[in-house]
């Protein structure tokens, strides 16, 4: 078996506890469903769910791209970590909205500074996945 980078260690104790968060959330949208007339949770409780489980295994790919990549320690976990934060912010978000119950659509209303998140979101997220991939090909089809 091979020796896992701590960088990978870390990345994959992000994935396990976005892993947790999402079947944490799961339970939160069991209970919405089950106190709601209509049997259904929040939009936003689902949607966080489901993002919190989409994020978990992508952070197990991306913890596979650290791994085998060719970049340093700091390197690999700065653009990784930069993921992972987002992807926190972005459940929080939606939970948030889930638990409050104040919309359906985030965006109906859009401040200034929601518009600011999302597009440093794009940048932050495209832009340190691109860094691992190229890491990734770096390393094994360049050498």
């Amino acid at each position: 078996m091979d020796h896992l980078h701590d960088a990978t260690k870390i990345v994959l104790l992000f994935a396990g506890g976005m892993f947790l968060w999402a079947l944490l959330l799961g339970s939160v949208k069991y209970r919405q469903i089950l106190s709601s007339p209509d049997h259904h949770a929040h939009p936003y409780t689902d949607v966080a769910h489901r993002a919190a489980l989409l994020y978990s295994f992508a952070l197990v790919l991306i913890a596979v791209f650290v791994q085998y990549g060719q970049w340093s320690y700091s390197v690999n976990l700065a653009a990784a970590s930069a993921m992972a934060v987002y992807f926190a912010m972005a459940v929080a978000g939606y939970t948030w909205h889930g638990l409050k119950k104040d919309t359906v659509n985030q965006f109906t209303r859009a401040t200034t500074g929601l518009k600011g998140f999302m597009v440093s979101l794009m940048v932050v997220e495209i832009g340190a996945w691109l860094v691992l991939v190229a890491g990734f090909a770096d390393r094994q089809f360049a050498h």
